[in-house]
Parts: structure tokens; sequence; C-alpha cells
């Protein structure tokens, strides 16, 4: 089955492909659509956000469309950066701005806990929402950035029952336990299975 993403993150993409397409499933990003369609993302919640983005591309692309919005979310911090995770140094931040932001609100903070999350959204070719799925992981803050792998706050987030980031363990372990993992297995549960299909043609 051929699966629309609408996003026009690389690495986001990357994981989409190295998840999705060992079951089968091609998967194409917004750019071999002509460009992602300029979505603003003011919902105040992932849900809605992820929504939104899936709906919008769906009308532009006129074809359904699958789109996560997915971020971090810090105990000590009332939930911060969350929804405002990729732009929380700014509109002009990056993940490194970003990340350094966060840790220097963290410092002296003993509770670091935190988690991953990850709503994935799907669209028919009307922009008509099908549903949504999410995803989570649990773990906490590490106290400096650590390894070279993945990307955001991957480098400083260390999830429950291991004692390396994100950052530094393969690619191959993120994929099977982070939280667009999770969200993806519910998302192809949901929407790709052969039950939903049926479910849908009635």
């Amino acid at each position: 089955m051929r699966i629309v993403i609408a996003t026009s993150n690389a690495h986001k993409l990357q994981e989409f492909r190295a998840m999705l397409e060992p079951l089968g499933h091609q998967v194409v990003g917004a750019g071999e659509m002509g460009g992602m369609p300029e979505v603003v993302e003011d919902g105040k919640t992932f849900e809605e956000n992820a929504a939104k983005k899936a709906c919008q591309a769906a009308m532009a692309f006129h074809c359904p469309v699958m789109a996560d919005d997915s971020g971090l979310e810090v105990l000590a911090l009332d939930g911060e950066p969350g929804v405002l995770s990729a732009r929380y140094a700014g509109e002009g931040g990056n993940d490194g701005r970003n990340l350094a932001k966060l840790l220097g609100k963290l410092q002296g903070v003993t509770d670091r806990r935190a988690r991953f999350v990850c709503v994935i959204a799907l669209a028919d070719e009307r922009g008509v929402l099908q549903g949504c799925v999410r995803g989570e992981v649990q773990g906490h803050m590490a106290q400096a950035p650590q390894g070279n792998g993945g990307f955001g706050y991957d480098p400083a987030f260390v999830p429950q029952g291991y004692d390396k980031t994100f950052g530094e363990l393969s690619a191959t372990v993120k994929n099977s336990l982070s939280h667009r993992a999770r969200a993806l297995e519910k998302a192809v549960a949901q929407f790709f299975s052969p039950a939903s299909r049926e479910t849908g043609k009635e």
C-alpha cells in the first residue's frame, strides 16, 4: 500500500520508512507530492495539530494522508515543551537551541521524568479525518546530551529500562520502542489492517 506522510522532516520520514516499508508499504513524503502545504500548527494538543496537518495535506494532495505531531513533555516543567517542542527556542530555533533551552531550565532540577508523545492522524482523499492514535514512551532527561544518533531531544532522553539516551541507542532499538513506533503500530492496525479496510467498505 502507498502511504503519503505529511512531513518535510527528513528524520521523521526516515523513521516512517524504516518501520513501514518492511511491512510492504510504499512510503511517500510531502516533497515527492510537490511540497508540504503551509499549515499553522496552532492546536493546543498533539491530536489537534496532527489532524490539521493530515486533513490539509490530504486536500492539497487529493489522496489519503497520514500525519504526526509529536514532542517531549517534562513533568517538572508542567509538560513543556509539549506541542511547542519543535519551536521551543522560537520560530528560528533548531534542535540544538531547543535542547539547550530545555536543559537550561532543568539545571538544579532533580525530578527529570519525561515522556515522548506521538499522535498519528489519517485523513481520506477528501480531507476528512479518519481517526487518531497515540504512542508514548516514558523516561527521564539526562544532565547533558549524549550520543550523535536520532534528532531533536533524543540525545538527552533516556527511555525507561535503559541507561543510554536515544542518541546513543541504535536506530533499530530506538525504532522498536519509540513513541512514533508505538503510534505507528496502532495506526497500521487501525487504518491498514484487512479488518479495518473491510469495515471502511460497509
